[in-house]
């Protein structure tokens, strides 16, 4: 009775944590159409994390390149966590919390965008990520748990899932990443969303 009551409670804060993502709706949409400005003007999306945010950000690469719901043309999107080599050469050359920011000055221009996800709002290689993006001229979006405030200073966007837990947090993330994923999929779809110009040439989609 003792693991049922356990798994009830841990399923019930779940729900209340994703049910206050409603909460968010307006940090939701000015990502998404950050996200779909970057896209529509030919910038490319960089994602970076640590552990269950480096899969959450390889996941997200792969609904932008391949689909999420709706067909519409590849979008580009790459994952900073993926190449093992140019991981594990500057984190032995130089430090591991440089492994994001050296390839963000090697690859990021003024006309992308850097996402860092951290549940904690600590990582310090996302934390230079995002450093070296705004540097470089980059939009930068973060996704961390709630009162990372100095996480948000760094940020054009961010999502502060409404937790402290990372197990949730995580879970508000990928709750987050699809909705977004649908409305930026909407965009480039032939028919664009209700109310927005041609996605082939418009504005974002805003509301």
């Amino acid at each position: 009775m003792l693991l049922q009551g356990q798994i009830l409670s841990q399923i019930e804060e779940s729900q209340r944590v994703l049910g206050a993502l409603a909460t968010h709706r307006d940090s939701l949409l000015a990502i998404a159409n950050l996200l779909a400005a970057t896209l529509d003007q030919g910038g490319t999306l960089y994602l970076c994390g640590n552990g269950g945010s480096a899969a959450d950000a390889q996941h997200v690469a792969a609904e932008f390149v391949g689909r999420f719901l709706r067909e519409r043309r590849p979008l580009p999107a790459v994952a900073l966590t993926v190449d093992t080599s140019i991981l594990t050469s500057i984190a032995n050359d130089y430090d591991f919390s440089e492994v994001f920011s050296r390839q963000v000055q090697a690859l990021v221009r003024p006309q992308d965008c850097l996402i860092g996800i951290s549940t904690s709002g600590r990582s310090p290689n996302v934390l230079k990520a995002l450093v070296a993006a705004r540097e470089a001229g980059a939009a930068t979006i973060g996704f961390t748990g709630a009162d990372r405030q100095e996480f948000a200073a760094l940020c054009d966007q961010c999502l502060q899932a409404p937790s402290r837990e990372t197990a949730r947090i995580q879970e508000a993330h990928l709750l987050a990443w699809h909705l977004i994923c649908d409305i930026v999929d909407q965009y480039f779809t032939p028919s664009g969303m209700p109310g927005t110009a041609d996605p082939q040439g418009g504005s974002p989609p805003s509301g």
